[in-house]
């Protein structure tokens, strides 16, 4: 066991292939450098660069996405140090409006930036309209530096917005299997049209944070769920852990007053599980080549 933020991580059982990424993490603070966002929902603790580094050692991974996070707004500072400091095994995902310069824009490419994120779940936006507004106008922004489009939106706004996903100037990655319901099964209304969407090539997925789509403790009712984008996806789908964890707690509402504590996710147990359902080759795909080819390693 590898210990990193107070939580043990089972080694890979598996051999890890090389070049195998984590495509959704985030770094926090040091907060009197990087100052969180005054408008902010919560307010996390600290996950540094180097807890980090002790995360991809404890997991055997090369490679990973840094995804600026939601309290930091469109400051994408703390997301740029950090790209800069893990050099070429890191790529980022920044946050932009309608405020971001040309200049910074380029600034960020240079850093290791390759997608803007749009992050609506956590803000509570499900408007279909306001989601299409948003994703427009940021693959306009983003295309011509070669980067996608990151959003963090439920199944129900992606079916809403499948006529645009396809055929966008950027591509789309859906964070976080798109919010779809482990528990409702591979005939759930709407995920025919996902896979469809998938199969289109503009449109990729993250197979991470299992805990936001079952209700499961070992997550067994999203396996049906994971083989089913592998084989419509086979190049469209990434793996990440989402670490260090954060997200709301049951029962607790969201305050940016206090600190946010981070969930105890076993990233070990997690990659392994992913091991089990996915043949060798799926397996690569997901953690080797499709990344590689869409964050440019």
């Amino acid at each position: 066991m590898s210990q990193v933020l107070g939580v043990d991580h089972t080694p890979p059982a598996f051999d890890v292939p090389p070049g195998a990424c984590d495509c959704h993490v985030h770094i926090f603070g040091p907060t009197d450098r990087y100052p969180y966002a005054p408008k902010r929902v919560f307010t996390p603790g600290a996950a540094s660069v180097e807890e980090l580094l002790a995360h991809q050692r404890a997991l055997r991974l090369d490679r990973v996405v840094l995804v600026q996070p939601s309290p930091y707004g469109t400051d994408n500072r703390c997301l740029a140090d950090a790209l800069e400091r893990l050099g070429d095994q890191a790529r980022g995902i920044a946050v932009i409006d309608s405020t971001t310069t040309d200049a910074e824009l380029e600034r960020l490419q240079r850093a290791g930036v390759r997608g803007a994120r749009i992050n609506l779940e956590t803000v509570g936006t499900r408007d279909p309209a306001l989601a299409r507004k948003a994703l427009s106008e940021t693959a306009a922004r983003v295309a011509g530096l070669g980067w996608h489009v990151q959003t963090y939106t439920n199944l129900e706004v992606v079916v809403a917005l499948s006529d645009m996903l396809a055929n966008l100037p950027a591509p789309v990655m859906l964070d976080h299997y798109a919010r779809v319901s482990a528990r409702a099964g591979t005939s759930q209304p709407g995920l025919r049209v996902l896979l469809d969407l998938l199969r289109s090539g503009r449109v990729y997925i993250k197979l991470s944070a299992p805990h936001r789509i079952s209700d499961l403790p070992d997550f067994a009712d999203a396996k049906d769920i994971v083989a089913a984008l592998a084989e419509a996806a086979p190049q469209g789908t990434v793996w990440a852990t989402d670490w260090p964890h954060g997200g709301a707690w049951p029962g607790v509402k969201r305050t940016p007053e206090a600190i946010e504590p981070f969930h105890p996710v076993d990233d070990g147990l997690a990659l392994n599980r992913m091991a089990s359902w996915l043949n060798s080759r799926q397996l690569a795909d997901l953690l080797v080549r499709n990344p590689a080819r869409l964050y440019g390693f």
